[in-house]
């Protein structure tokens, strides 16, 4: 149930309709006089702060390109605004201001002109400016708007996304004389993703000569019957959209399947658009890649039958960097570095002999890439050479680079940790030294105090060492006995790193007074593949014990408190709260699940990739003869609920389909049923996640209330 931020944020960032104006937005980050002399991180402060975004370096190295986003809590919204940063001086421009959502910001070739997404005239449409922010002009006119967009090299043209109608499925459309009825008719699989309806539409790809500097007349490349997106649902990354250095090619992620086979399969591949031709090719399922290599020797491996993304072009063009998995139907696998050499169609595994994820690849030339890697629960910068040579971890220290940008022989990255929300560094990438340039909640983190965060190898009922992050409150006395949390994370194959949440802050909850305790359970990335594909067929097993033996190994602590154990997660981790609930032996004193798996045979038919449970539970409930589906659903956590007897505390989202409410409703009945206190907080416009600032403040008083209610 992987981590999904998608098209909700133009509605939580007040993107409006294409006829009418933006309303300019006020937005107070100042902390009041009362958080100031409380000095305590409070949801009411996290919501103040400024959230960075995408960050690019110009290509000369003089400047840092990056966007900040600010919410205003009374009315429910926020606003992107585009800044540079001097890299010579920490001279901070300001170039777009609170009237209108100014997003993805990329410099041109040349440094001469900012691109930009702006919805200044009403919706959202590519402009360009000058690097100061002078002299905005609008380069498309796209009725409803765009998604994203890249501009190829030679500014020449342009690519962009936006929704197709393609199918009749609203009964209104497929009988024309009910304008009044609202029914959608399926024939096939999918029905609905993640949260939104099938209703028809999917995101094509369109290309447009740029002429005068307006883009001209635009053609659908992904294909006007295509019943499929591009880029992929339920993402919708324009980062699986690459422009060819010379303009005259683009290459791109596709999944072109429909119905069941598009539900059970991971099967994406890359295409190449050649504009001058109007031809595409699947260089995947090329008829001359008749073999891969691993070191130049040919390899006994399997063919390109799982998700195959992010094409990268090479500086020169002549050859295609992306991300492959290798195991159908698995959407953890190992994200391997492959490089495609377009004139020989030969494909080289690059990191076989790395045993971890290859995200964020970029060139630094023609035989030099670098990219990120989750390593032991952070996440860091490597190299790789096309020589053969040992993958390099370049930097080091417990924080989570998300992204970097390379220019002008300069490199910045966007950072977070634990204790802080993202940042721009600069890394030099000769020796992995890293220096803060950005400071856009200095006056946050001087005004409040945070706990230590503390790094614990735990030892796990096999044998294994399992790290485990430790949260203290501020200002911590070992002398007292504190509330401890033990946080339950989801994916259920992502890692615990140093991110910085906005809902599931462990800064947050130690603010509150509670110890958080939060391991890398058995299931997670980082630790390498072994350790992640365990849980794949396991739920209720090995993992299970990682968190009790986490709980148990900090409960030893003279400053915790066993007798106010909480256990606390979202998703997968919300299931985790599900299946504890009847095996935890009275460790716990509270449960919070958000979004669980409660029932595994419903879940089954009420999901939508089914790929996923197909590879995680082992299979459907109906193959009786299937060992590892039928261990799966004996251990569904709703049949151990005559073992529940610990106050659960349930939220969930009425759009949230990959883990439907209905999960949710299932426990709180359950729950109520059998006479334990509970409580449903069920949010009506939210999915998997809480986005929008006045939800989320509702969902910390009820998360903060129930754990003060029973544990304090």
């Amino acid at each position: 149930m992987k981590k999904h931020f998608i098209a909700m944020a133009s509605l939580l960032l007040g993107a409006v309709g294409c006829n009418s104006a933006p309303e300019p937005l006020t937005v107070n980050s100042t902390l009041t006089a009362e958080e100031i002399a409380e000095a305590r991180l409070t949801p009411e402060v996290m919501w103040k702060m400024g959230r960075i975004g995408s960050a690019e370096v110009a290509p000369d190295g003089s400047k840092v390109l990056y966007t900040v986003t600010r919410y205003s809590m009374e009315e429910n919204r926020g606003v992107t605004q585009i800044y540079t940063l001097s890299l010579a001086d920490g001279t901070v421009a300001e170039l777009t201001d609170t009237s209108s959502n100014n997003t993805a910001a990329r410099w041109n070739t040349d440094g001469s002109r900012i691109y930009l997404l702006s919805n200044r005239s009403g919706s959202m449409q590519l402009w360009s400016m000058a690097p100061d922010g002078s002299d905005p002009k609008q380069i498309t006119d796209v009725e409803g708007g765009i998604e994203d967009y890249g501009v190829s090299p030679d500014g020449k043209h342009l690519h962009y996304v936006k929704a197709v109608h393609v199918k009749d499925i609203r009964s209104a459309d497929v009988h024309k004389d009910m304008p009044h009825s609202k029914a959608r008719i399926y024939d096939d699989l999918m029905a609905r993703h993640w949260d939104y309806w099938d209703e028809g539409e999917y995101r094509h790809i369109f290309v447009a000569p740029i002429v005068d500097g307006k883009a001209t007349e635009a053609r659908d490349i992904t294909g006007a019957e295509a019943a499929w997106d591009t880029p992929l649902a339920p993402y919708f990354d324009g980062g699986e959209i690459a422009w060819h250095p010379h303009g005259k090619q683009l290459a791109y992620t596709c999944k072109p399947l429909t119905g069941k086979e598009y539900a059970v399969s991971t099967d994406s591949d890359i295409f190449v658009h050649l504009l001058e031709s109007d031809h595409t090719l699947n260089i995947c399922k090329s008829t001359d890649l008749q073999s891969i290599t691993i070191n130049g020797k040919p390899a006994d491996t399997k063919h390109f039958v799982g998700y195959d993304k992010y094409p990268v072009w090479s500086p020169d063009g002549s050859k295609i960097a992306f991300r492959s998995q290798e195991r159908a139907g698995n959407e953890s696998d190992k994200q391997r570095l492959f490089v495609y050499d377009v004139q020989s169609g030969k494909a080289e595994y690059i990191t076989a002999s790395f045993d971890y994820h290859a995200e964020n690849i970029v060139w630094a030339d023609e035989q030099t890439l670098y990219f990120i890697a989750p390593i032991e629960a952070t996440h860091q910068i490597c190299r790789a050479k096309l020589d053969g040579s040992p993958v390099e971890v370049i930097t080091a220290g417990d924080h989570d680079i998300t992204s970097f940008s390379l220019g002008g022989g300069r490199c910045v990255a966007t950072v977070q940790k634990i204790s802080m929300a993202t940042e721009l560094f600069e890394v030099e990438l000769s020796d992995g030294e890293m220096r803060q340039i950005s400071h856009v909640n200095k006056e946050v983190y001087e005004n409040i105090r945070l706990g230590e965060v503390q790094k614990r190898w735990v030892r796990t009922t096999d044998g294994k060492r399992m790290l485990v992050w430790v949260i203290l409150p501020p200002d911590f006395d070992p002398a007292r006995k504190y509330p401890t949390l033990l946080y339950c994370q989801g994916g259920p194959q992502n890692v615990v790193s140093q991110f910085w949440s906005y809902r599931w802050n462990f800064q947050l909850m130690a603010a509150q007074g509670y110890v958080v305790v939060a391991p890398n359970r058995r299931g997670l990335p980082s630790f390498g593949q072994e350790w992640l594909d365990q849980i794949s067929g396991d739920y209720s097993g090995q993992n299970i014990r990682d968190y009790l033996s986490a709980i148990d190994d900090v409960a030893k602590e003279p400053w915790c408190d066993r007798e106010r154990l909480g256990c606390v997660g979202a998703s997968y981790g919300g299931y985790s709260v599900f299946y504890l609930a009847g095996h935890h032996q009275k460790r716990f004193k509270a449960f919070i699940a958000h979004c669980g798996i409660f029932n595994f045979e419903s879940m089954y038919g009420e999901t939508e990739e089914l790929f996923f449970l197909n590879n995680d539970y082992g299979g459907a409930y109906w193959e009786k003869n299937n060992r590892t589906a039928k261990r799966s659903y004996a251990h569904s956590p709703h049949k151990f609920v005559t073992n529940w007897d610990t106050p659960i505390l349930i939220f969930t989202g009425e759009y949230d389909f990959r883990i439907p409410y209905t999960q949710s409703l299932q426990a709180f009945t359950a729950a109520r049923m059998l006479g334990i206190p509970a409580r449903l907080v069920e949010f009506e416009n939210e999915a998997h996640q809480v986005l929008r600032p006045q939800n989320s403040l509702v969902w910390n008083r009820e998360f903060f209330g129930w754990l003060d209610k029973y544990l304090k």
